[in-house]
């Protein structure tokens, strides 16, 4: 009876129901009026639309059970292992850094758009590295090792990424004066927000969503980001507020022409668990082994995915630019065969 007593607790938990079946029950219903009432409305929402995503799947024929098989288990995986080191790691950045921050902001609507701006920089930042620096990569790959797009994919981070993520962006939020109320708030909702630009092409074909594509970061935006395809790769790294792209120009609208290809380039197998969460990291030990002199072995640390101690760099900015390069001659080919039609 304990086994499936925690069974049903953790269904609950991963559903996001328990804090407005309490509420429920208590009759309070004025409650759900409060900021801690409408969070239990909207947080169960992502999971709600992912069991819909998946059972569209297999009315289109088109499950995927693969990936969500192994992204369920890097989920399991993670409760047990990294469960309370995110959330230490935020109350201890607020703690250290707080006092020495130059000013604090209020809960006003002009400070929340600052505070965001401000998150979605440092959001930028730890991602951009996720990209960039080879050790980093190694937690960041999980994510994207899927071969489909579904808010599964959520669930697919390897434990030690999120106390990266929130030490890097609650430092910058705290340093520039985000006070930390105005930060769980916005960290709500860029949770939230996050979690439905996974949605798959089951669920909504057209990522774009109208107007809003023009404005900020959608679904689409998000699964360019997730491609392997040239000219995506290391693209759209906001997830709100898609500023910081365009201003470091690493912003990456979909092309029609160009087909999502998911995934991540290093030959895997994205339905092997192990594979998934620790492959890149075994990757980077045997470079690091097989490197000639320390400082090469440092270099495959912090240089890029890809980079070579022989020189032969396989990088997301070699492999984009030497798509653009062709993609180049292949226009101008293509205008000297116009002229000599003519």
């Amino acid at each position: 009876m304990e086994v499936l007593e925690t069974l049903y607790n953790e269904i609950i938990r991963f559903l996001g129901v328990s804090q407005a079946w309490d509420l429920l029950k208590s009759g309070d219903y004025a409650a759900f009026r409060t900021y801690d009432g409408i969070v239990s409305l909207i947080y169960p929402i992502i999971p709600l639309l992912l069991l819909l995503e998946l059972i569209l799947g297999f009315i289109y024929k088109k499950p995927q059970t693969k990936v969500y098989k192994v992204n369920f288990l890097i989920y399991i995986f993670n409760r047990f292992v990294g469960r309370f080191i995110a959330i230490a790691m935020v109350t201890l950045i607020i703690g250290l850094l707080q006092p020495i921050a130059p000013f604090q902001t209020k809960l006003t609507w002009y400070w929340f758009i600052y505070g965001y701006i401000v998150w979605e920089f440092g959001h930028f930042l730890y991602h951009y590295w996720g990209h960039k620096v080879r050790l980093f990569w190694c937690l960041h790959s999980t994510h994207h090792a899927p071969e489909d797009m579904n808010l599964s994919v959520t669930h697919a981070h390897f434990f030690l990424e999120a106390p990266y993520a929130d030490t890097i962006r609650t430092t910058v939020c705290i340093l520039l004066g985000v006070q930390p109320e105005l930060l769980f708030l916005i960290m709500f909702i860029d949770g939230t927000w996050g979690a439905f630009i996974h949605i798959g092409e089951n669920f909504l074909k057209d990522g774009r969503l109208g107007f809003l594509n023009n404005i900020i970061l959608t679904p689409s935006h998000h699964r360019v980001h997730h491609a392997k395809n040239p000219l995506y790769m290391d693209t759209n790294f906001c997830n709100l507020l898609n500023i910081w792209d365009k201003v470091f120009g690493t912003y990456q609208n979909e092309e029609e022409s160009i087909k999502l290809e998911y995934g991540i380039t290093r030959e895997m197998n994205s339905g092997n668990f192990f594979d998934v969460y620790f492959g890149e990291i075994v990757c980077l030990v045997k470079d690091v082994i097989g490197a000639p002199g320390l400082k090469n072995k440092l270099l495959y640390i912090i240089m890029p995915p890809g980079w070579s101690h022989t020189g032969d760099h396989k990088t997301a900015k070699v492999t984009r630019d030497e798509f653009r390069r062709n993609e180049l001659n292949l226009d101008v080919q293509l205008d000297v065969q116009v002229m000599d039609g003519e």
